[in-house]
């Protein structure tokens, strides 16, 4: 049975005029300019349209963080699933921080039989793993247990991946440590994104790192050298290089709104941003004290923190970060969107809105510097 939906004066990203979407079967078939006389079932009056979001940086919700992964969480994994889709995200990356080689491959193991499960709907759908660590910079890693840090050579890095390397979408790494220029250049030919982060480098060693074929820079501003403007860093080769996506945590406390503000212009917006959530495992949970690998974090207003103080990451969900650059005012409608649909999309070079995609569908709507959504389809 063919089941048809037409969807009429859209505000689409990338799009001068108002849009028609015809969707059939749970896929856009095709996009057009909005004739006033065609026939709907769905006017969005001028509202913008997207397609879901997506989180490259996630490290948990509900009370589970994604390196403690068992194979008794599957269903706690399918609940955070859900949650996120109602959050208005479509896919994410569980993230894997600094921990063990065993809980590593313990976590992937248990994310990889995930996805070979039939696909639900109405659930978030998890298309690889992050890692974060644990080739880090010691005095650059935050709240990344030292224990667990190793140096960055080739075997350490294929017994990390171990047989899971395929389900490895992003790893994030100091490239300072690599003595030998092999590391990058193995992990790119392999399909992984390399993401420079919790590091010291300095810009030569950034833009050596760029040419071997890093291609992202995660959580720009936290865990790596601040911008000097005699010693620009990894950050500022980062800003500069048109095919380098930076992650940003857009809660107001990892990065100031100026500072927000600086770096969004600096890198055209949603040509070279693309945000992250950074949610730990109490995401969707009350503010309050809450277990962290052999440690404690404190949750205020959605900012976790450790007890010497040390940020860890947030609970806000990935929408949030698109609200508050709106009510901020540092950015318009379209590019707060576009930063967390599809720059991050395009990041990981995934197609963004276009005939053929599945219709998990966002409407958005701003008044008086308050952005809201809801999912249409």
């Amino acid at each position: 049975m063919n089941i048809k939906k037409v969807i009429t004066n859209a505000r689409l990203i990338g799009y001068k005029n108002l849009q028609t979407i015809t969707i059939e079967n749970n896929y856009i078939t095709s996009i057009t300019d909005t004739n006033l006389s065609e026939k709907t079932d769905l006017d969005l009056e001028g509202d913008w349209l997207s397609l879901g979001g997506i989180d490259l940086q996630i490290n948990g919700g509900l009370g589970l963080a994604f390196p403690d992964l068992t194979i008794n969480d599957m269903e706690k994994l399918e609940e955070i699933c859900a949650y996120l889709w109602q959050q208005g995200i479509n896919q994410f990356l569980p993230t894997i921080v600094t921990t063990s080689i065993p809980k590593i491959h313990q976590s992937l193991k248990v994310i990889n039989e995930y996805i070979n499960l039939p696909k639900k709907t109405s659930q978030a759908q998890i298309i690889g793993v992050h890692l974060e660590g644990p080739f880090l910079n010691y005095d650059k890693r935050g709240a990344h247990p030292a224990q667990y840090l190793l140096p960055l050579t080739l075997d350490n890095v294929k017994q990390v991946l171990g047989e899971y390397g395929d389900i490895v979408k992003i790893i994030t790494l100091a490239p300072e440590l690599d003595t030998t220029g092999q590391i990058i250049p193995f992990l790119h030919s392999h399909g992984i994104v390399v993401s420079l982060g919790h590091s010291q480098a300095t810009a030569q060693q950034a833009k050596e790192a760029f040419c071997q074929g890093a291609s992202m820079v995660t959580h720009a501003f936290n865990a790596m050298p601040n911008l000097h403007h005699r010693q620009c860093g990894l950050l500022g080769e980062a800003i500069i290089n048109p095919n380098i996506y930076c992650g940003l945590i857009a809660d107001g406390n990892h990065v100031c709104q100026t500072m927000l503000k600086l770096i969004l212009q600096a890198s055209n917006y949603q040509e070279g941003i693309f945000l992250v959530s950074d949610a730990l495992s109490p995401m969707g949970l009350d503010d309050g004290f809450y277990p962290w690998d052999d440690r404690t974090i404190e949750v205020k207003n959605g900012t976790a923190i450790l007890p010497d103080g040390t940020l860890s990451g947030t609970t806000l969900p990935l929408f949030m970060g698109a609200q508050n650059l709106i009510k901020w005012a540092i950015c318009d409608v379209a590019q707060a969107i576009a930063l967390v649909t599809d720059a991050p999309r395009k990041a990981l070079n995934l197609p963004t809105l276009q005939i053929k995609s599945p219709a998990n569908l966002i409407r958005w709507q701003c008044h008086n510097q308050q952005l809201t959504w809801q999912r249409v389809s």
